[in-house]
């Protein structure tokens, strides 16, 4: 296994009281595999993300472990962590258009990059990773407001793997392109995985139509905790926990008419992680809860590969 995270919990500390972000995650990815986690906007992606590489100070590890390669990561230590990103995990952020050094050329700026991480620059390794995300040599003699959105967005992803992470964590980075761009972003994901210059991945997103193309297993997140794991295809035509199958129907389809239905949200909101209520975090807004409900459902494995934290699943 790449990747085996247990028990993990991950608080924030806040004027009001601890948010309990991730509340007992559990879960693992293979070597080689893109694991795609969806949820709704504070369901604790970005925070499981992170954790991963501790680069948000705000975070206080709670509890549980993760395990690299058969390491335990020091998630809960900032020094000890800096000995393992970007050369053991490493992260594409969230906003990564905006992670660059405006007064840099880009190639100046990569090289003072891995000269911080004790490394020389490879030029040829270098302009080599650029072809591989379709971007001409020659940015690397611009500055970043030379270039658009995502040739950017490209450049980071070239620069967080430069060192071959054993695990890339990818935050939201198609959020803000268009759809030709998204493709673009996605095939270099994809390139950096089959080219072996990442071990495994985590695609975290709240688009799951996206996802299904790019992940060999998608995970979905809510309030906290895991809602349901499987297969991508699986995960889209055979959904057991009803949140999932909510967020899914809620999904517009290109070219479909839906004069027979129209698309809703998932009425209500996610609870307060201040506070969080017991048993399933989803039975307020679920259709099928009932009494039993109150008590919080483990995770099972329902099928081969297909884990679900639902009674009625």
């Amino acid at each position: 296994m790449s990747l085996t995270v247990t028990d993990l919990r991950v608080f924030y500390q806040t004027l009001r009281g601890e948010v309990r972000a991730l509340d007992g995650v559990s879960f693992s990815v293979a070597d080689g595999e893109i694991l795609g986690l969806a949820g709704e906007s504070g369901c604790g992606k970005t925070t499981l993300g992170k954790s991963l590489i501790r680069l948000d100070s705000r975070m206080r590890h709670a509890g549980g472990t993760v395990e690299l390669d058969g390491r335990e990561l020091p998630i809960g230590d900032d020094r000890a962590m800096n000995a393992f990103r970007f050369r053991e995990v490493s992260l594409i952020p969230q906003y990564s258009m905006s992670a660059l050094n405006p007064t840099r050329k880009i190639g100046r700026m990569v090289a003072e990059l891995l000269r911080s991480r004790g490394e020389t620059l490879d030029r040829e390794r270098l302009e080599s990773r650029l072809d591989l995300v379709g971007l001409p040599r020659e940015v690397l003699d611009r500055y970043p407001i030379e270039l658009s959105g995502g040739m950017k967005q490209r450049v980071v992803m070239v620069v967080s793997t430069l060192l071959d992470p054993s695990l890339l964590v990818a935050d939201e980075i198609t959020s803000a392109l268009d759809v030709s761009t998204q493709k673009a972003v996605a095939r270099a994901l994809l390139g950096f995985r089959d080219g072996g210059h990442v071990g495994s991945m985590l695609f975290i997103t709240h688009d799951l139509a996206l996802t299904s193309h790019i992940a060999d297993t998608i995970m979905v997140m809510y309030a906290g905790r895991i809602a349901e794991k499987a297969p991508a295809k699986v995960m889209i035509a055979q959904p057991r926990h009803p949140y999932t199958r909510l967020l899914i129907d809620a999904l517009p389809e290109v070219g479909a008419r839906h004069t027979g239905r129209r698309l809703t949200g998932i009425a209500g909101s996610p609870p307060s992680l201040l506070d969080p209520p017991p048993g399933c975090r989803f039975r307020d807004r679920c259709p099928l809860a009932d009494d039993g409900c109150a008590e919080q459902p483990p995770v099972v494995e329902v099928e081969p590969g297909h884990h679900v934290a639902c009674w009625k699943a």
